[in-house]
This record gives structure tokens, C-alpha cells and sequence, in this order.
């Protein structure tokens, strides 16, 4: 039986790194919801698309350092323990986050304004880079061999459910306030969010304990002195699978529930009222899914759901796009909606599936320089050229093509993939 101190300890070190997962991606992704706003404020334009593109490339540079922040933090994981990366994770996304609100725009400061945003993104990136594999590692070393796959399933969670919380208080925000008003200094306030995110992540991670895995591995005294270079040494081939395996993770991810609001308001003709609303709710129900399929992909295995889901994905993108152009609500909410339930598959059983590709003594390393490399590549950058698609094209419904190749390709990474469900993760 597990001591009543110990389980208390457990159970808060997993909710330190789930409340830490949300409020993190709360500030990452905001950004992406206010991208029109910036693109106007920072990035003047006489085409409203070329603005767009601008911010979304921003949005994108963030992603670019992720690389970086994977290398540090995996490194900084793997040595010194997931609770000191996840620590300084949560306050290295925080300060940037709360800088970004106080940035003035390109009418006060010229070419200054948009540089310091670029640079303080990029912050963002390299913290981003360490805090969704620390607390993607942290969380499945924690959790039973059998219900691993439903504890790494709260990892996303908490990466949705920041994302949700970005979307619905634009949501409000949009309600609230007037578009001068917003454009003037409403845009600013979620971003102010990062203060108080500083004190609280902190405070709940204090208390944290490292997992039993990397408590072992400590005492055996077989921490690698750079887990970086031993993982790329040797095991690139995993590196590479893992880049492959989640292509549609991220940047399907990035489409379907961050870009996709600027699409059904800027690109759709007529545009589909209340956009935020429809993505605050079809967000809403992936994360009541996530946790659900999470504890289904422990009984029928996560290699099975994920070929699954990719391949669904790749049938129903052109059909659903096109079914959201028509400036309908009823239709854009149910095209999202079916999104949501395909893609609820993914998002919980990619967590898992990664860890177990791994052993201990790299795990934080090799997952954060396989999934870093493809969201810097496809995820980060998925707003952007969808946006430079339907500009080049003049097809508002091309972005389904490349969803289309992102699906296929995680699809034959998710047929090669091993199963492993059960194993001790010491043991892998």
C-alpha cells in the first residue's frame, strides 16, 4: 500500500504539472487568437493578408527556437531531474508572456515595436520547448503500466484546456468590447495573465517530487552526462519516428483549433459569425474526450487509434472544409465538431505512445528534439501557410490538402510504431 504522505505528494506533483501545462499554453497560444490585432498594430499593411502572414510568421518564430528549448530542457531533465525543468519552464514562458502586453505598437516605436516582439516570442519558444515534454515525461513516469496511456492522456488536457481558456476569453473580449477599443488596448490584457501565472506555477510546482523511474536512475548513479548527444548518438532512428509520429499532432492541431477561428472570419465568404464561439466549443469537447480516449487507448492500444484517427483524418479533411465555407454557423460548428472527435484520439494517445519510445535516462531528450523539430517545422508554421495557400491559390478550401499530407504521413509513422503498453518504462 502506498504510504497517505507519499500519495498526497504524488497526486499534487500531478497537478502541479498539469495546472503549470495550462497555464503555459494559455500564454503560447493567445497570441495566435490576437494575430489580426498584432498583424494591424505591428506589421502595417495595405492588404490585411499580407498583415496576417507577417504575425503568423512571428507566431511561427516562436516554434523555431523550440529546437533549442528542447535541447536545453531535455539536457536540464535528464540530469538534474523533470521538477527543475518544469520549475523553470512555467516562469521562462510568464516574464515574456506579461512583456509582450507592454509592447508598444509600430506607430510609437517604428520598427523597435515589431523586433521585441519577435524576440520576446522567441523567449517563449525555448520555454515551450521544455514545458509540454517535461510534462509529458513527468506524467507518464508517474503513472501505473496499465493506465499510462490515461495519465499521459492529461498532459494534452492541460495543454487543450489552456488553449480553451485563451479561446473563450477572446471569446468575451470580443463581446465586451468595442474593435477600437480592442485594437486600442483591450488586446493587451490577456497577455498581462503572465504575471500571475509566475507566482502560481511556481507556488504548485514547489512542492513536486520526481518520478519513481528517474528516482531509480538516479540512485543507480546512471544519469548521462549529456543525454543529448547519447540520445542522438544513438538512437536517431527514434528521433526520426517521433518526428514523423506527430506531423498531425501539431500542426493538424495548429490548423483545426487555433488558425481556424482567422479562417471562418477572414477567409470565408460570407464569414461565419461567431468563430471564437464555434472554436470555444468544438475545443470544449475534445477536451471532455481527451481523458476518455485516453483510458480507452490502455485497452485496445494507442499503435491501433492513432493509424486509425490519422487515416480518418486524411478522408474527411476536403469533405469538412468545404462543408465550412458556405458561411453557415450550423455547418462550420459540426465540421469543427467531427474534427474534435477524430482528433481527441490523437492528442491522448500521442503522449504515451512517446514516452515508451524511450528509456529513462533520454526520455525528456529524445522526445523533446523529435517533437520540437516537427512542431518548429509544421506546427508553428501551419497558421502561416495556410494563410499563403489560400492567398497563392485562391482556393479558400487548399488548406485541406496539406492536412490531407500531414494525416498520411503520421499515418504510416503510427503503422511502424511498437507497441508497448504494459512495460515497466525502466524496462524500455
Amino acid at each position: 500500500m502506498i504510504p497517505q504522505d507519499q500519495a498526497h505528494h504524488t497526486k499534487r506533483s500531478a497537478v502541479a504539472g498539469i495546472i503549470g501545462n495550462v497555464l503555459e499554453w494559455y500564454d503560447f497560444a493567445v497570441f495566435g487568437y490576437y494575430a489580426p490585432i498584432i498583424g494591424t498594430l505591428f506589421f502595417p499593411s495595405e492588404s490585411k493578408y499580407a498583415a496576417l502572414i507577417k504575425a503568423y510568421g512571428v507566431f511561427a518564430a516562436g516554434y523555431m527556437m523550440r529546437p533549442i528549448g528542447g535541447a536545453i530542457f531535455g539536457h536540464m531533465g535528464d540530469r538534474v531531474g523533470r521538477k527543475k525543468a518544469l520549475q523553470v519552464s512555467v516562469l521562462m514562458m510568464a516574464i515574456p508572456t506579461a512583456c509582450i502586453g507592454l509592447v508598444p505598437g509600430y506607430d510609437r516605436i517604428g520598427l523597435a515595436a515589431p523586433l521585441i516582439l519577435i524576440f520576446l516570442r522567441l523567449l517563449q519558444g525555448i520555454s515551450v520547448g521544455g514545458e509540454f515534454i517535461g510534462s509529458m515525461s513527468f506524467s507518464t513516469e508517474i503513472a501505473p503500466p496499465d493506465r499510462r496511456g490515461f495519465y499521459g492522456s492529461l498532459t494534452t488536457l492541460s495543454a487543450v484546456g489552456g488553449i480553451m481558456i485563451g479561446s473563450a476569453m477572446a471569446t468575451v473580449m470580443q463581446g465586451l468590447l468595442s474593435h477600437e477599443s480592442m485594437l486600442s488596448w483591450g488586446w493587451r490584457l490577456p497577455f498581462f495573465a503572465g504575471i500571475a501565472i509566475a507566482g502560481f506555477g511556481l507556488w504548485m510546482r514547489k512542492g513536486m517530487i520526481e518520478p519513481p523511474a528517474f528516482q531509480k536512475l538516479k540512485a543507480t548513479e546512471n544519469v548521462h552526462k549529456s543525454p543529448v548527444i547519447q540520445v542522438i548518438r544513438h538512437m536517431p532512428g527514434r528521433i526520426g519516428h517521433t518526428a514523423a509520429l506527430v506531423v498531425l499532432f501539431g500542426g493538424g492541431f495548429y490548423m483545426l483549433f487555433v488558425w481556424w477561428p482567422t479562417y471562418l472570419t477572414h477567409m470565408v465568404k460570407p464569414a461565419v459569425p461567431h468563430a471564437l464561439m464555434i472554436n470555444t466549443m468544438a475545443t470544449l469537447v475534445l477536451l471532455a474526450l481527451i481523458p476518455l480516449s485516453g483510458y480507452l487507448s490502455d485497452r485496445v492500444g494507442r499503435k491501433k487509434m492513432l493509424a486509425v484517427s490519422c487515416l480518418s483524418i486524411a478522408i474527411v479533411a476536403y469533405p469538412l472544409f468545404i462543408w465550412s465555407d458556405h458561411g453557415v454557423f450550423q455547418s462550420a460548428l459540426l465540421a469543427q465538431l467531427i474534427f474534435a472527435l477524430i482528433f481527441c484520439n490523437i492528442q491522448s494517445s500521442m503522449p504515451a505512445t512517446l514516452a515508451e519510445m524511450f528509456p529513462t535516462g533520454v526520455r525528456f531528450s529524445g522526445i523533446a528534439l523529435g517533437y520540437n523539430l516537427t512542431l518548429a517545422l509544421v506546427g508553428g508554421t501551419a497558421p502561416m501557410i495556410c494563410t499563403w495557400l489560400v492567398v497563392v491559390t485562391g482556393d479558400i478550401a487548399s488548406p485541406a490538402y496539406y492536412l490531407i499530407i500531414l494525416a498520411l504521413v503520421s499515418f504510416v509513422a503510427a503503422i511502424k510504431t511498437k507497441s508497448r503498453e504494459g512495460l515497466e518504462l525502466d524496462q524500455i
